[in-house]
């Protein structure tokens, strides 16, 4: 997909162009396939780039990294050992979709009906309406704003809470300002939209899920250590919630004997919430562009 959606032959009059279509979670083998290469183009948040690993690629001088940021490279290491480190555009409206594709899944049950049919079965369960139900939106962001303003076109009544959030930037979204645990006991559809940090680790537990309603569910297209993940499996596990739908894990690519892939009352998505064809010819035109224009410069200054 990155060769074909953008335009590389800038890249290629200076330098060859390897492509890595697996993923590879050992440190070791991560050092051992970089090294050679003096230029790596990364997946956000796809493959963490840490000092104990930046500290042992002597060759490489540029990371390109698709998206405006990316937690996962540790930038000031990069700036100790003098690798330059680029960004591209980015568009949430990929997200902000998904977001909605997932709540009106999880609230039909399209994916069981869809198997069901698929499988030479019929209608399987009752959906649920999403007018006049209470859409929960935890963070309030370029996201979250987006997230609540589409909620109120489905004849939601939303509620909002962040640890910053105020009342007059709730109102603007169309949402009440409400506290955490009124949140969490009030909406039918909590959906996450928070940076993960040391303040939203965790931030979503068991105490949290418990206080949900049995006929509610949760949504998280953010990131993964945002919700612990143990409390909502127990939680799916002896239903005290309706179900969940989530595109984030904390171990990515899921393991193939997680729970998460047994669980009926999930919607699980692999992390594809901005996977779409309009921002991946974002990230790599950009990416493409970062890197001719670096390694022009550097062919200039040899």
């Amino acid at each position: 997909m990155a060769l074909r959606l953008a335009d590389w032959s800038d890249v290629r009059r200076h330098a060859e162009i390897v492509v890595f279509n697996d993923h590879l979670a050992d440190p070791s083998a991560v050092i051992e396939r970089l090294r050679p290469f003096d230029v790596v183009c990364v997946m956000r948040e796809r493959t963490p780039l840490p000092r104990e690993i930046l500290q042992q690629l002597p060759n490489l001088k540029l990371i390109a990294s698709t998206g405006p940021r990316n937690a996962s490279i540790d930038s000031p290491a990069a700036t100790d050992l003098g690798i330059a480190v680029t960004a591209t555009g980015y568009d949430a409206t990929p997200t902000i979709e998904f977001t909605w594709s997932l709540i009106l899944a999880s609230m039909r049950g399209i994916d069981h009906e869809a198997a069901s049919l698929k499988a030479g079965g019929w209608q399987t369960g009752l959906g649920s309406n999403l007018r006049g139900k209470t859409l929960g939106v935890v963070g309030l962001g370029n996201i979250g704003n987006e997230v609540a303003r589409i909620g109120l076109a489905f004849g939601m009544k939303v509620i909002a809470w962040s640890q910053n959030l105020t009342a007059e930037k709730a109102s603007a979204a169309g949402a009440v300002l409400v506290d955490k645990q009124t949140l969490f006991r009030e909406a039918d559809v909590v959906t996450i939209h928070l940076v993960l940090s040391g303040r939203t680790r965790g931030l979503v537990g068991g105490s949290e899920l418990a206080s949900m309603k049995p006929t509610a569910r949760l949504v998280n297209t953010s990131r993964a250590p945002i919700v612990d993940e143990a409390a909502l499996i127990e939680a799916l596990q002896a239903r005290r919630i309706a179900g969940a739908a989530i595109d984030v894990f904390d171990v990515e690519p899921l393991p193939p004997d997680h729970p998460f892939r047994k669980l009926q009352n999930l919607l699980a998505t692999p992390h594809i919430g901005y996977v779409t064809e309009d921002l991946y010819r974002t990230f790599y035109g950009d990416a493409a562009d970062n890197i001719a224009k670096w390694l022009e410069a550097n062919a200039s200054a040899a």
